[in-house]
């Protein structure tokens, strides 16, 4: 069970990066810079916590456009039962130039219909998570996610889930 901790740990290490590498200059903490755009889809299933084991497709666009040390980015899944989730937020990279494995950081406020799925006890629901992968060459990244659903107890019930996704990115 994540709960916030993936938000909690963009947090830390994106507001520390911002301190440390891009508050202080001419462009400010918090400048426009460009990354590379990606085109992600996952497929995986949503753990057994309330809710019942269930296959999710997630459809996830990587803007070519960052503000300081975060990066932005949209999603939307579809669950095996019609649940529908489409959300807008930050992304945070971890990564090292003489390496091709990443990780990466996400939280992002989205709407939520659970249609005949789960019900996540409001319409409104934040996705934190992380993944690990690998990038060829080319750029097309393979990774292994993990993230967490829930609405911040903004609403009286709050039963959260989790989903393991297999993913695959591509360069825009």
């Amino acid at each position: 069970m994540a709960d916030g901790t993936f938000a909690v740990l963009l947090l830390a290490f994106g507001l520390t990066d911002m301190a440390q590498n891009h508050c202080g200059t001419d462009a400010g903490c918090l400048a426009g810079n460009d990354r590379q755009a990606r085109f992600a889809i996952s497929a995986g299933e949503v753990l057994e916590r309330r809710a019942q084991p269930a296959g999710e497709i997630y459809l996830r666009y990587d803007f070519g456009r960052g503000f300081g040390p975060f990066g932005t980015a949209a999603g939307l899944s579809v669950g095996e039962k019609g649940e529908l989730w489409l959300g807008y937020g930050v992304t945070y990279e971890l990564t090292r130039p003489d390496t091709p494995y990443f990780a990466e950081l996400h939280l992002m406020p989205g709407l939520y219909a659970p249609n005949d799925g789960f019900d996540l006890g409001g319409p409104l629901e934040f996705r934190s998570g992380i993944e690990f992968g690998y990038e060829t060459r080319s750029g097309v990244r393979f990774g292994l996610a993990y993230d967490h659903r829930s609405n911040a107890d903004i609403f009286a019930q709050n039963p959260g889930i989790e989903t393991v996704q297999l993913r695959v990115s591509f360069p825009m």
